[in-house]
């Protein structure tokens, strides 16, 4: 009896490892809560229906993914001691931040153990510090900017804008990348007006851009302070187009702006909305897991794993440092990896390239009125 039982503890020792070896861990580190709650939640749902729909076809390399997600209270210590406590743990990858403040504040972390982060800011800083490892889901706000400058001389006519940016990391970006490319079409910046994250009264502001006689209104803000600037706009009798990138055109925004969103405009890196197949069923398989409308950020939080399986499976093991390898200037296309939903190029320094969309808020809901195509063919 005794043998037995050494014997059969001795081959549960053994299929502990064999246990584990059976699984890959991916950490998510993201804003769950504080100011970037709305965005890191729809990423972790995204996430989260990758991973199910990943494993319920076998995984990665015949190995389940498990998922860990650490609520970073859009702190930025917080995530560095969460990017942290993920390599500590093993982590294959990390997934996360999505606001630029705490990717900034972690992204060196991930670098010096040589593992692969993919995040979901668009700071246009990020990827210009010669980090190998970090790799974005969206376009740069380098790569957004110009086109919106296009968009406002050639579509809107406009001579002059009012810009209205939140001052942090990813405000400060976005400030200062469309007003140079603004100055190239020969826009004139008739107001340049910083506002605070968290803000809840926009009235003094949307003053400003009334007084300013702008022909138009570029608005670079958080989700929640989007739809307060949208509604104070509202209140002051503001009819000039109200221009933006992805965020302002998101579903929180129109939810929590209401009417006021009606009108808006503006660039649109992704969109369960955009007239591709695959991202409208997305769409339908977000609705029906978590009854609401998945925003853009669901849709980079589901491509981030795709990116990191197709990655595993192109170098046919698994690397943590090969990922981030096989990521750095690949193209994945959805006939080789259907989970990146549409064609992508990751640039050396992990920017991406690939379709864009031009889209306007028409009775509360996005539709997209233009597809933009890559920068590079």
């Amino acid at each position: 009896m005794k043998m037995q039982w050494i014997l059969a503890a001795a081959l549960g020792a053994l299929s502990l490892p064999a246990l584990a070896q059976d699984k890959v861990k991916l950490v998510d580190v993201v804003e769950l809560s504080g100011a970037g709650a709305t965005a890191g939640t729809n990423w972790k749902n995204g996430i989260d229906l990758a991973v199910a729909d990943i494993n319920a076809k076998g995984g990665i390399l015949g190995k389940q993914i498990e998922i860990v997600h650490y609520d970073t209270q859009t702190n930025p210590g917080n995530s560095r001691a969460a990017v942290q406590r993920a390599i500590d743990e093993g982590a294959y990858a990390v997934l996360g931040p999505v606001f630029s403040g705490p990717i900034g504040a972690s992204m060196q972390i991930a670098q010096r153990a040589e593992i692969a982060q993919l995040v979901g800011g668009e700071a246009a800083n990020l990827t210009k510090q010669g980090n190998q490892y970090l790799f974005r889901t969206s376009l740069s706000q380098t790569a957004a900017m110009p086109k919106i400058a296009k968009y406002l001389k050639d579509t809107v006519k406009a001579g002059s804008v009012a810009v209205v940016w939140v001052n942090n990391d990813f405000g400060k970006g976005g400030r200062d990348a469309i007003i140079p490319e603004l100055e190239k079409s020969g826009i004139k910046v008739a107001v340049d007006i910083p506002t605070e994250q968290g803000q809840a009264d926009f009235a003094a502001d949307a003053i400003k851009v009334k007084n300013s006689n702008a022909d138009a209104v570029f608005v670079y803000l958080n989700e929640e302070e989007s739809a307060r600037f949208l509604r104070a706009a509202k209140q002051q009798g503001i009819t000039k187009p109200m221009i933006g990138e992805t965020t302002l055109l998101g579903a929180k925004v129109i939810e929590l702006a209401g009417d006021a969103a009606n009108g808006v405009k503006g660039h649109v890196g992704l969109s369960i909305d955009a007239p591709i197949p695959a991202f409208q069923e997305f769409g339908k398989k977000f609705q029906a897991k978590y009854n609401y409308a998945s925003d853009h950020n669901g849709l980079k939080g589901y491509m981030a794993v795709y990116m990191v399986k197709w990655a595993t499976e192109k170098q046919k093991k698994f690397d943590k440092k090969g990922v981030a390898d096989t990521l750095r200037g690949a193209t994945i296309k959805p006939s080789d990896e259907p989970g990146i939903l549409m064609e992508t190029t990751i640039e050396p320094n992990g920017d991406l390239d690939r379709e864009s969309f031009l889209a306007e808020v028409k009775d509360g809901k996005q539709v997209i009125t233009a597809t933009l195509p890559k920068i590079k063919p």
